[in-house]
């Protein structure tokens, strides 16, 4: 009797603590990869068990990711080539605490957090076929990929983004009605102030806010093989939902992969996705992007004193090693730990179809299973949050499934009410359902034919992610 209670014990131990392919349970994965941290800082913690040259690099990553970049001639040769045309002048500047930024500043203003990215048509000529595919977009031929508010001594910026809604009355079956603020297009109702003369009549412009800097490390540990699985391009099963991955060209690989950051995918790698910020938010070279920001039209930009690199030993503002810290920094990064209560609600999320996309878990090679909710595929999310933008394979109303870990906790590290969707146009969790349609619209449906009591419930267990 005595050694068959040994033998259960020992069950009982190993169905708790699984081990993992590696040696480590699964238990001591979790310890490492999240935390239960409830303060403002809850995503700056570096995950558990670096050894001491990797906690120098992470230190190294954070250092390049937070200290502002001057412009250039200036004494801190380390940190200077800042612009000649910019949005910030660091990191943390868009990723507060490394959460999502917000649509105005505590002034008033529109954040630096806040970009309008720029392209026009593809009109097939050999240049944009060029173009199309190495950025998957073409740039607006005067003001380039992004907008940028600021420019460095004796060079304009390039203009302001201006910001006007619209109400929208959503009303329930139930009779309860949601005021959504809806962004209105047009170059002159989101620019203001254009240095450089006319954009492009055509010019498209999609808004977008900083991202959230969450479970990065992890989410680039999922398999291509993995996200893969889930497509389902021409609605096979004919449930309505088609998720594709974006295909995008690799700058560090000359080829093509799997994009999976981004608000459309479009990048592949933590890497690239540093290097593509750095140059559109400060005009800072590095190996993967060599040229600055400036287009040829714009003469003070061309003319600026660029960072001393050469006296550094590199010819860029951002030589690898300090591109590959800033990614080590954000790839080593624990996640908040979701502790679920909400069972009825997580019950109901999945119920009215929003795990079709949402999709809750991955398990990695290593044996852990994160749960990002995302299937990092695209899917069309209707006309209403179309911003017209192609970006490699993702369409004008194409978006990349939002991971929504952590999504509760943003409040907490930006200090105020976060924004939510690309261009932060919805004020919670709520309004950016009421925004979902396409593939998503009946989801969307069944959520609004919910009571309000379940309405409450799928919310609660969503910012318990």
């Amino acid at each position: 009797m005595q050694k068959k209670l040994k033998f259960s014990f020992r069950l009982l131990s190993v169905a708790a603590f699984a081990v993992t392919l590696n040696g480590e349970t699964t238990h001591t994965l979790e310890s490492k990869y999240f935390t239960k941290e409830s303060s403002k800082k809850l995503f700056t913690h570096p995950v558990s068990g670096l050894n001491d040259q990797q906690f120098d690099t992470f230190i190294l990553g954070k250092s390049f990711f937070r200290i502002p970049w001057v412009e250039a001639p200036s004494a801190t040769t380390a940190r200077d080539g800042l612009g000649p045309l910019f949005s910030a002048n660091a990191c943390i500047s868009c990723h507060p605490n490394n959460g999502v930024s917000s649509v105005y500043n505590d002034n008033g203003d529109i954040s630096r957090g806040y970009v309008s990215r720029l392209s026009i048509q593809n009109n097939e000529t050999p240049e944009h076929k060029k173009e199309q595919t190495l950025k998957g977009f073409i740039s607006e031929p005067t003001y380039g990929s992004q907008l940028s508010i600021n420019g460095t001594k004796n060079v304009p910026f390039e203009g302001k983004p201006k910001i006007e809604y619209e109400t929208i009355n959503i009303v329930y079956p139930d009779g309860e009605t949601v005021k959504l603020q809806k962004p209105i297009q047009g170059i002159e109702s989101q620019t203001k102030e254009l240095q450089y003369g006319a954009m492009d009549k055509d010019t498209i412009i999609s808004n977008r806010i900083a991202q959230a800097l969450v479970g990065m490390g992890l989410l680039d540990q999922i398999s291509d093989e993995q996200i893969l699985l889930n497509e389902d391009i021409n609605d096979s099963d004919n449930d309505g939902i088609s998720g594709k991955a974006n295909k995008v060209y690799s700058l560090e690989d000359k080829t093509y992969k799997v994009g999976r950051y981004t608000w459309k995918a479009s990048s592949p790698s933590i890497l690239e996705q540093v290097a593509n910020a750095a140059h559109n938010d400060m005009s800072l070279t590095s190996p993967l992007i060599e040229e600055e920001n400036c287009t040829p039209s714009q003469i003070e930009c061309n003319k600026a004193p660029k960072g001393d690199t050469l006296r550094a030993g590199t010819p860029h503002d951002l030589p690898l090693q300090r591109l590959e810290a800033i990614s080590f920094y954000l790839k080593n990064l624990k996640v908040p730990r979701s502790t679920i209560t909400e069972k009825k609600g997580e019950e109901l999320f999945s119920q009215i179809g929003c795990t079709s996309c949402h999709t809750p878990s991955f398990t990695l090679n290593n044996g852990l299973t994160i749960k990002p909710y995302s299937d990092l595929l695209l899917h069309d999310m209707g006309e209403a949050l179309k911003d017209g933008r192609v970006e490699f394979l993702a369409n004008g109303q194409e978006w990349r499934t939002a991971p929504l870990w952590g999504i509760g906790k943003r409040e907490l590290a930006l200090g105020k009410k976060p924004s939510f969707l690309h261009d932060g146009r919805a004020r919670s969790i709520e309004e950016a359902i009421l925004w979902h349609a396409g593939e998503a619209q009946k989801a969307k449906d069944a959520f609004m034919e919910l009571s309000k009591k379940n309405r409450k419930k799928i919310i609660r267990f969503i910012k318990e992610l």
